[in-house]
């Protein structure tokens, strides 16, 4: 077998979001990226087994967590926002906890993680079995303007996603830490996405190291920059990331921009996870990728 196993498949967008745009025409990310053909290497497989039945499924018999809407004045758009929050069985303000901020996709909402993912089941389920540690999960609104629901042309959208950097880190993140019982340690703190909100984990946490020391990209879209300007001196990177785990499958037809940052990882000596299953842009990778993704982080 050569080093280098060839599937070219002339892949379509898999989800009729994008199919019903014109997307070689909007401005923002390129999402004609979407329609590459997929050439996978040696090392383009799963790094877990595939989750254990019932991972998902909500255990009366075991404590729960807590699932709450709160809102925040955000100062980088001037409004009243909104982020749904979850906090860990036995949360105690006596006890300073790790969090993980979650970012949605181009279409999605702070509501979009819940719908696809209950990440409250999948910690309950974790913590229970001592598989993960308790931690507070934030998801966020991605898209930083005043009418930041998922209406219309939502590819317009595109500078609002990248204006969310700043209410991240200056009203998001504050807003967290002065209402929750937090570890504030960057040691102590994470961030991970789907598809753009992957895109923006990489493109936000991989230039505030200060911030976050761990990464999490699940299918990440377009918006995704280059990896050498995301990572210009890998070993300063390296000494920096605690986490830092890439997802993709092979069904996906962006499957080439998560690939390019794990090779660039790769060959610059970052260390990092690379899992690729057969899944396609699906909320099934996404919710198997953050099961994996949570009992990996605040080891």
């Amino acid at each position: 077998m050569t080093s280098i196993k060839r599937l070219i498949c002339c892949l379509v967008v898999p989800f009729a979001l994008l199919a019903s745009h014109d997307v070689t025409a909007q401005e923002g990310p390129d999402f004609s990226m979407f329609r590459q053909p997929i050439e996978l290497n040696d090392d383009d497989v799963p790094a877990f087994p595939d989750p254990p039945e019932g991972f998902d499924v909500r255990q009366e018999n075991i404590p729960q967590g807590n699932l709450e809407m709160i809102e925040y004045d955000s100062k980088t758009v001037g409004t009243t926002r909104k982020m749904l929050v979850y906090t860990p069985p036995g949360y105690s303000a006596d006890r300073a906890y790790p969090v993980l901020y979650l970012l949605h996709g181009i279409g999605g909402d702070e509501t979009e993680w819940n719908r696809y993912a209950s990440p409250d089941i999948l910690l309950d389920n974790l913590i229970a079995e001592g598989k993960a540690e308790p931690m507070i999960i934030v998801m966020p609104n991605g898209r930083a303007q005043k009418n930041d629901r998922a209406e219309g042309d939502i590819f317009a959208a595109a500078p609002a996603f990248k204006t969310f950097e700043r209410d991240l880190l200056d009203d998001v993140i504050p807003t967290i830490d002065a209402r929750y019982s937090t570890n504030t340690d960057r040691e102590f703190r994470a961030l991970a996405g789907l598809s753009m909100g992957g895109g923006q984990s990489l493109n936000f946490g991989l230039t505030n190291l200060d911030t976050f020391a761990s990464i999490g990209a699940f299918s990440s879209a377009p918006n995704t920059k280059p990896p050498a300007e995301l990572v210009p001196d890998p070993s300063e990177t390296s000494s920096r990331l605690k986490l830092f785990m890439l997802s993709c499958g092979t069904a996906d037809g962006g499957f080439g921009i998560s690939q390019n940052m794990h090779v660039y990882m790769r060959d610059n000596d970052v260390p990092h996870v690379w899992h690729v299953d057969g899944e396609g842009h699906t909320p099934e990778h996404w919710k198997d990728s953050l099961y994996h993704f949570v009992q990996l982080l605040f080891k």
